[in-house]
Formats: structure tokens, C-alpha cells, sequence
């Protein structure tokens, strides 16, 4: 390693990348050098968050894509805060001229107008309602939603029209913060909230996920929505071999024991950037298992770090990942964790003002 790649890879507390690479459409890149002076090491500035208000043009994102249980998803917030390493958003932060590293945790984008296009497509004369998955790319529920407001004005559109949402997040207080809410919608069976729980351990949570809610908090926010009536998924995601795999069972139990009643998991995703930044993590706070690790990670990735491969994306393949598989199986059955027999109820569906003759079907949940 030269000295410039020393320079670049300090840490900066409270983040979770290590360093602050140019995304993968830049034409030039820029690098930390000593330039001799021996004047010793500078304290790195605090990395402050910025936030840019990014009218839309759009809200509701489609897809295709089989691996997933939706085919619409809002997401109110480019880049996250939280910060978590291995999140397999961070290329998207490529399209913005900005890094996937440091940048995609310290220079968010916003949606201002992200209920009001909600409610305009709603009131489309022919709109159908489908499960609309919330934070699919980043968390709704990252701390700058404290200050901005945006899941929740989107969650109030929702409501007022007895539209069904999925939630998936790392946070806590903002979660119980919405409770009004989201009782609101379960009471027409209309939300599931998923709530990802990768550790129990809060020394490695503030490395791996360094601004998300501590595992205990998750834990209670689960147990907080389970005694309201809103349906509660665990998820064990993602499954890093030698970091975290030896907790899935543990992690299961304790959140069966929150009132949890279903659970789910993916195994470690590295598209683009995220392989080389994850690289960079474990050589930085798990020198001696870094080899190991990725050699596993490659084992389930077909000889690479990354397969795109639908069907195969989610889960991996081989012989370690059909191990996790297993192990998940069995775990889920013995904590009683296996889909609920739930559905959203599309009937319930509202224009508010205006007349409107909604269709009784259901949709699966998640």
C-alpha cells in the first residue's frame, strides 16, 4: 500500500466507508499524497451531512424484477446516513457525479414533493392499488427524517387513501414517531413493517451499520409494533460469512421472542463499488479475516465477488450458502417465524372527495 492509499483510507468516525472513491462515470479521480514535509498526521475534519432538495418529477419507481415481492416502491431519500457498508444502493450514488464511498453517507437528496405526486397518482382516473414498497433502495427512517418529514407525509397520503405499504428500515424512534399511523393502516390490514437486524453485537453494529438503531432498540421498536397489531418481519440481512452467520439463529430467537412473525434473510451483495469499499472495511477492522471472508463470499458467487443472476442473487450458491440456507430453515420453524397467512386488503382503497368503486381483491404480504 503507497502512501497516498494510506492518506485515503482514514477513518472518519461515525461513518461506515473508508474512503471516498470517484464513482465509476468519472473521468478523473483525485488522491491524498504526502508531499514530504513530514509535518505529521492531521486530524481529519468532521465529515458534516449535506442535504439538497431534489424535486421529483415521479414518485412511484416500477419493476420487474423476480427475486422481490413488489413491483412498485417509493423511495423519499437518495444516499443514507446510516452508512452501512455492504448497502448495495451505494452505485446509485454513480448516476449523481458523486462517490459511492463517504459521499453516498454525507450528501443526501430529498423529495419535497414526494406526497403531493403521491396523492395526484392516486386520484388518476383508473389507478389501481398495489402493495407499494417503502425504502426499497435507501431507509425511509435515516435520521434526517427527524428534520424533513417526507416518509411521513407520504405515509399520511397513504392513509387517507387506505393504501397498502411495506416498510423496510434500520431506525427506531422515528418508526415509534409515525405509531399513529401505521395503527391507522393495520387496522384495515394495510402495512407490514420489516425490520433488518444484521447483529446483536453493538460493537460490530457501529462498524457495520454505523447510524442505524442499536440492535436493542430494533428489537424493542419490533415488540413497540408487534402489541399495536402491525405485522412485524425480522430480517436477517445481510449474511456475511465469518462476520456475522454464526448469530442467525440467535438473531431469530430474539426477535420471535419481540413478537416478530415472520423472517427473512439475503446473503451479502456486492455490485459495482461495494466490493472494493467492503474490501477496504475488513482490511480495516478485520485484517486477520479479511482473506477468509471474501475467499467465502466467492465460493457462493460462482468464483466471483458478485452474481447478478435473478434467482441467485438473493441467496448465493454452494455449499456455504446452501449451509446458511439450511440453517435459516430450521431456525425459522423451530421460532415459529414462517409466512403468516396475511394479505392487504385492496377493497379498502379510497379516493377521499370523490366517488371511486374499489375491486375486493388481496395481495400477499411482502
Amino acid at each position: 500500500m503507497g502512501v497516498a492509499d494510506e492518506a485515503d483510507r482514514r477513518l472518519h468516525k461515525g461513518r461506515g466507508a473508508v474512503s471516498n472513491p470517484a464513482g465509476r462515470f468519472e473521468s478523473k479521480q483525485a488522491r491524498s499524497w504526502d508531499d514530504g514535509w513530514d509535518l505529521g498526521e492531521e486530524s481529519l475534519p468532521a465529515l458534516e451531512t449535506t442535504i439538497t432538495a431534489e424535486p421529483a418529477k415521479s414518485i412511484i419507481s416500477h419493476n420487474d424484477s423476480p427475486d422481490i415481492g413488489f413491483d412498485r416502491s417509493i423511495n423519499p431519500y437518495k444516499g443514507c446516513e446510516h452508512g452501512c457498508i455492504y448497502c448495495y444502493a451505494r452505485p446509485s450514488h454513480g448516476y449523481l457525479n458523486l462517490s459511492a464511498g463517504l459521499d453516498f453517507e454525507t450528501k443526501l437528496f430529498y423529495k419535497p414533493n414526494a406526497a403531493e405526486l403521491l396523492e395526484r397518482e392516486f386520484r388518476k382516473p383508473g389507478y389501481q392499488p398495489a402493495l407499494i414498497a417503502l425504502g426499497a433502495n435507501t431507509d425511509p427512517y435515516q435520521p434526517i427524517e427527524r428534520k424533513l418529514g417526507i416518509t411521513r407525509s407520504i405515509l399520511e397520503v397513504m392513509a387517507r387513501f387506505r393504501h397498502p405499504v411495506g416498510i423496510v428500515t434500520k431506525g427506531a424512534a422515528l418508526v415509534e414517531r409515525d405509531l399513529d399511523l401505521l395503527t391507522q393502516l393495520a387496522r384495515d390490514n394495510l402495512v407490514g413493517v420489516g425490520v433488518t437486524l444484521t447483529t446483536l453485537d453493538p460493537a460490530l453494529k457501529r462498524t457495520l451499520e454505523p447510524r442505524a438503531a442499536s440492535p436493542a432498540s430494533r428489537l424493542r421498536l419490533m415488540r413497540l409494533l408487534a402489541d399495536a397489531g402491525i405485522p412485524v418481519r425480522v430480517m436477517f440481512s445481510p449474511v456475511i460469512p465469518f462476520i456475522n452467520d454464526a448469530e442467525l439463529e440467535q438473531v431469530l430467537e430474539q426477535a420471535a421472542a419481540a413478537g416478530a412473525s415472520y423472517a427473512s434473510y439475503t446473503f451479502l451483495r456486492l455490485p459495482h463499488e461495494v466490493k472494493d469499499l467492503f474490501r477496504e472495511w475488513l482490511e480495516t477492522h478485520f485484517p486477520l479475516k479479511a482473506t477468509h471472508v471474501m475467499s467465502l463470499v466467492e465460493q457462493s458467487r460462482g468464483g466471483k465477488a458478485y452474481d447478478s443472476t435473478f434467482g441467485r442473487r438473493m441467496r448465493g450458491e454452494g455449499n456455504f450458502a446452501e449451509l446458511i440456507a439450511q440453517r435459516f430453515r430450521l431456525a425459522r420453524r423451530r421460532h415459529g417465524l414462517e409466512r403468516p397467512a396475511r394479505t392487504f386488503d385492496l377493497s379498502a382503497f379510497r379516493v377521499p372527495d370523490a366517488e371511486r368503486t374499489a375491486t375486493a381483491t388481496q395481495l400477499g404480504l411482502f
